[in-house]
């Protein structure tokens, strides 16, 4: 590799001489290795949710819906208007109910359009879960920190964003019209805050008045209910049941080496990786764990530890990916979807960036589970 031409493409150097790039090793290499448990799977969940209906909205690749999936609730439907999330869930989950492109719109601000496809296949009221994530984009944090602070963009404009500021109480009108038993609404963390708080306050009010009992908003970190990955959802729970929803019980950590020590197939679904150029590897090999390649803007991963949070990357850029904790290239899309614990046999549709931003935008199955299995223990 030394004799390389630093701008040329490392899967050619690497083939040139009989091997590929996940034979490179870093300078300073297996010092460090994870040697606990591995994540739980979906299915060691117990099925608490004995067929109780779910629908979901905003539902990007089915994060949330696996993981109630997984603990027994019924899927009834679901609700996404990006064509490329909906086929990855038309691909994987053929029964469900997908409203979505090219079939029907699934754009949660048309509520009349909403309302007259959902009144058909669910009971009002719902004596079910209706769970959703409003686009978080304009909330994040994160989208923020690529903006320069001078920028129009730096301040959080959440609902001066107007289409996905209004989509939270778009849903808020959904469950106040077919009032489920139970519903959950997923967020950045950044929701909590924005306004002073009072966009999120003045959603809570409604949903109260509405004869719902809504817990406090909480923030929870993937990493404490065994996802490999440092990663905050907040949520917000609500019923019109009586019940006490209970926050579960936090696990040890669990390092990001659980799932990536063993590399996927070379024919895996979703593990094409990326073709760095010689000089990108070169200035990576150097790296120690944990550290960053400023230039580049990646991580090394290190195994023990979980991963720094899995990113979606803006709608307009590709996804970027931090780096092997033992090979010096960039994750993919495969082996983030470990850490965001997605099934190995689960399928991303569309081009490779599009896969990394719905992987990146999902809440973690194992996450979703956790939550579904307090939900049915508190209200069903």
């Amino acid at each position: 590799m030394e004799q390389a031409d630093g701008s040329a493409d490392i899967c050619d150097v690497m083939e040139s001489v009989g091997q590929s790039i996940d034979d490179l090793v870093y300078s300073k290499s297996r010092a460090v290795t994870w040697s606990g448990a591995k994540p739980p799977k979906l299915t060691s969940f117990k099925k608490l949710g004995k067929g109780v209906p779910l629908v979901s909205f905003f539902t990007g690749c089915g994060g949330m819906d696996l993981g109630f999936e997984a603990v027994g609730f019924e899927h009834k439907a679901a609700f996404e208007f990006n064509e490329i999330f909906c086929k990855t869930l038309r691909v994987n989950r053929p029964k469900w109910k997908v409203f979505g492109p090219p079939f029907q719109n699934g754009d949660v601000s048309k509520t009349d359009e909403i309302i007259t496809q959902l009144s058909p296949v669910i009971d009002t009221p719902f004596e079910g879960v209706f769970v959703g994530g409003p686009p978080c984009q304009p909330f994040s944090i994160a989208a923020n920190q690529r903006f320069s602070k001078a920028g129009e963009n730096f301040k959080r404009v959440g609902f001066a964003h107007e289409k996905n500021g209004n989509l939270l109480f778009d849903f808020v009108d959904l469950v106040v019209h077919f009032r489920p038993a139970a519903f959950v609404i997923e967020n950045v963390p950044g929701l909590r805050d924005l306004d002073g708080g009072e966009q999120l306050s003045e959603a809570i009010s409604i949903l109260t008045a509405a004869g719902y009992n809504v817990e406090e908003p909480e923030v929870w970190d993937a990493a404490d209910y065994g996802v490999p990955q440092y990663r905050q959802r907040m949520f917000v729970v609500g019923s019109r049941k009586q019940g006490c929803f209970e926050m579960p019980k936090k696990r040890d950590h669990i390092g990001a080496g659980s799932v990536l020590s063993e590399l996927p197939a070379p024919d895996a679904l979703n593990h094409e990786t990326r073709r760095h150029k010689v000089a990108s590897v070169a200035r990576y090999m150097v790296l120690d764990y944990g550290k960053r390649d400023q230039l580049g803007r990646v991580d090394r991963l290190t195994p023990s530890r979980p991963s720094k949070t899995v990113i979606a990357g803006g709608t307009n850029g590709g996804g970027r990916s931090h780096l092997h904790p033992e090979i010096p290239r960039t994750l993919s899309v495969r082996e983030c979807a470990r850490l965001q614990t997605f099934p190995d046999d689960y399928k991303f549709i569309g081009p490779t960036a599009r896969q990394f931003t719905q992987v990146g935008n999902a809440v973690p199955p194992l996450l979703a589970a956790t939550l579904a299995t307090q939900i049915a223990k508190a209200f069903f």
